[in-house]
């Protein structure tokens, strides 16, 4: 199996369909064989009933249940850890990450041997100004204290090594700490642009003030543990 392709979910009943079948049309032409692993986070939509749906369409499909709403971090890990492929790519769920960048990072990431992170960066956003300024504001702190030199920790996709990111220590917010995590155990990162799309359906499940309280909390933490 080429990779396993993570997608965390809540709440995403109007968007999981689309993306998925996006990602399937956008990769058929391609010789890669791959997973979709779904977590749901215990949505109180019709996210599961959509996934079940799925699953009938594409034998590749997995579902993944949380038995309570966990998190984004929460929810990736254990995707990965079910997850049969090294080569794991995240995406999010809300089908703002266009699936057509899966075969450029991948191809990336198995360009060089000594790369074990891609990370997207999303040059032109589709998201509430306040969100904008709010993002450039935390990476510009993120990049100071932890100097990772990714202008983007949270784009939701990703290439990355499937061992490395389990022997890190695991904590609430860690998915968007990556590249700090990764580089700190002397792996090597880059970053390459990738298509940001507006959200058609839904809102985000993530404030921005209590985003960026637990941003500040989570510098510290990753500090502490890579000191």
């Amino acid at each position: 199996m080429n990779f396993s392709i993570v997608i965390p979910v809540y709440n995403e009943e109007k968007n999981i369909t689309n993306l998925v079948n996006e990602i399937v049309f956008k990769n058929s032409n391609y010789n890669f064989i791959y997973e979709i692993i779904i977590v749901n986070d215990s949505s109180i939509d019709k996210t599961k009933e959509q996934i079940l749906k799925l699953k009938k369409k594409y034998k590749n499909l997995v579902l993944i249940e949380n038995n309570s709403n966990l998190g984004q971090s929460y929810s990736v890990r254990n995707g990965i850890k079910n997850s049969k492929s090294n080569t794991i790519i995240t995406l999010d769920g809300d089908g703002q990450n266009n699936p057509g960048d899966i075969k450029k990072m991948y191809d990336k990431y198995m360009e060089f041997s000594e790369i074990f992170l891609v990370g997207g960066i999303r040059k032109k956003r589709h998201d509430s100004k306040i969100k904008i300024i709010s993002s450039k504001i935390a990476n510009s702190i993120r990049n100071f204290f932890l100097k990772d030199g990714c202008p983007d920790s949270g784009c939701g996709i990703k290439v990355f090594d499937k061992e490395i990111f389990l022997s890190l220590v695991f904590f609430d917010g860690m998915h968007r700490f990556l590249p700090a995590l990764f580089i700190k155990k002397g792996k090597k990162c880059i970053y390459i642009n990738v298509d940001h799309r507006p959200r058609k359906f839904g809102k985000s499940n993530y404030g921005t003030a209590k985003r960026a309280i637990s941003g500040l909390l989570n510098i510290i933490k990753v500090l502490y543990l890579t000191k």
